[in-house]
């Protein structure tokens, strides 16, 4: 009975640790590279023609998603990181667009773990849906 207690203490600690692990911003808000778009184990890479506007369309979309917020950056500094967080554990995800000319950088990423499951994949690709396709 004491190994399940003590597992349990560990579980929530675990939990605890992820949720409240501080995100710092000189880690995790970094350019994004890349000319093509990749998907990775951990994360997802897209490149798209904006347009010179694109940063601005795009931080408008993310910032209607209730799991995310700014970590860093802004759309008058040319890049923002985001920190998006899944409903039920409270992972962190972190996701940097830079806008370079018409072209918008996006990268998605995990903290926590070696997979994300496609879930920044998933999350990116449904923000860049809802991109007007217009280059302005």
């Amino acid at each position: 009975m004491t190994v399940a207690w003590v597992l349990l203490t560990l579980m929530i600690l675990g939990v605890a640790f992820i949720r409240l692990a501080p995100s710092d911003p000189v880690r995790w808000h970094v350019a994004p590279k890349g000319d093509a778009d990749k998907d990775l184990k951990g994360g997802v890479v897209r490149v798209v023609q904006a347009g010179q506007l694109g940063l601005k369309k795009f931080n408008t979309i993310v910032q209607a998603d209730a799991t995310t917020r700014v970590l860093a950056g802004s759309v008058d500094e040319g890049m923002v990181t985001y920190i998006s967080r899944t409903k039920v554990m409270g992972f962190p995800d972190y996701t940097t667009a830079q806008q370079d000319g018409d072209t918008l950088r996006i990268y998605g990423r995990l903290r926590f773990g070696r997979s994300d499951m496609g879930v920044n994949r998933k999350r990116v690709d449904g923000w860049l849906r809802q991109l007007p396709s217009s280059a302005n």
